[in-house]
């Protein structure tokens, strides 16, 4: 039997990643590293990258901030699943989302169905030594910054938990060793990823 024959069994698997079937989605808390992960993922597998922020800033011509103090929260919310519902029609490629994202019933659903959610868990001293000096966070302009994420992370990993993949993101591995949990990860997921 071929290296390329061998079946997924671990580390005497020596096949790469192939062409992307289904738009892979990275969720979870602000500062768990979507963005750079996910980033670096799309490049690693020559796939595009794209961002549902970046993609609702550009749409209204705002920032996230600025769309949260004039609109709302509400508002943004709305824009955000019209913009992850596009971008799972249009592209297949490595999406990153906000945090607050895979909260609603209707993202969890049709990102379920359309790609795959992989939940990069960090936990929340890692999460706050990545957001503390950063004024680019809506959610976190409070009297107590600390408690606020505190409570954010509390509500929301049950919903995380419920991502289709979960890679532990502990603060130490680098963002190349993070694209490896994350590829390892999706070998548990043949309909997402080809395999040669």
């Amino acid at each position: 039997m071929s290296e390329k024959e061998q079946t997924l069994s671990g580390a005497g698997d020596r096949r790469v990643p192939g062409a992307l079937k289904k738009t892979i989605v990275m969720v979870g808390m602000m500062g768990a590293g979507k963005t750079a992960v996910g980033r670096s993922l799309a490049a690693r597998l020559k796939a595009p990258f794209l961002d549902s922020d970046h993609e609702i800033e550009a749409a209204a011509n705002r920032t996230i901030p600025e769309i949260f103090a004039r609109d709302g929260e509400p508002f943004f919310r709305q824009k955000e699943r019209q913009v992850i519902r596009r971008l799972l029609d249009e592209e297949r490629g490595v999406l990153s989302t906000g945090g607050g994202a895979f909260l609603a019933a209707e993202n969890r659903q049709i990102i379920s169905e359309r790609g795959v959610a992989i939940w990069l868990n960090a936990d929340l001293e890692v999460l706050w030594n990545r957001v503390k000096h950063r004024d680019t966070r809506p959610l976190l302009r409070t009297e107590d910054p600390h408690a606020t994420l505190s409570a954010l992370y509390h509500d929301r990993v049950p919903y995380y938990a419920q991502a289709d993949l979960t890679v532990q993101s502990d603060g130490q591995a680098s963002i190349d060793e993070m694209v490896n949990r994350v590829v390892e990860a999706l070998r548990a997921r043949p309909d997402v990823l080809e395999w040669v």
